[in-house]
């Protein structure tokens, strides 16, 4: 079977997040056993559905790989205000992402942030038991006019 050829599954998970709300994820899976786990983190005000976050997905699943995607707080099927969590508190949901997906199913090998998501990854990769490559996209390299 070709890596293009793999089906895939997609589960509904939650998980707590840094400030103790539920944190709405998907975790998708190939059909064969995750040859590594992959983290994906949205951009400022997108969610886990987003295309890219879809796409991005699917393409690491046919590759093998088992992909967590979830809402930061306050943002799509997430609890919390989203006014009062800030890039700080992106860092934090995305640490407790890591932690679920490592205790759960195993390290984060890969982290991928689409826009402001993936300077959150970049500030959260070296700290990430596992994690030995970081991809984004269209990220800023300097988020200070966000916070």
């Amino acid at each position: 079977m070709s890596a293009t050829s793999r089906s895939r599954r997609s589960l509904r998970v939650g998980f707590e997040g840094a400030n103790g709300v539920m944190l709405d994820a998907r975790l998708d899976l190939p059909d064969l056993p995750p040859r590594y786990y992959a983290l994906f983190a949205h951009c400022f005000t997108c969610s886990k559905d987003s295309k890219a976050a879809a796409y991005v997905s699917r393409a690491l699943t046919e590759h093998g790989f088992g992909v967590l995607r979830f809402d930061f707080t306050g943002l799509g099927g997430s609890g919390g205000d989203f006014g009062n969590s800030g890039f700080s508190g992106n860092l934090a949901d995305l640490r407790a992402a890591a932690r679920w997906l490592a205790d759960n199913h195993g390290p984060v090998s890969l982290m991928v942030g689409h826009s402001l998501g993936g300077a959150a990854t970049l500030a959260v990769a070296g700290e990430t038991d596992g994690c030995r490559a970081v991809a984004t996209i269209g990220a800023p390299f300097d988020p200070s006019h966000v916070e």
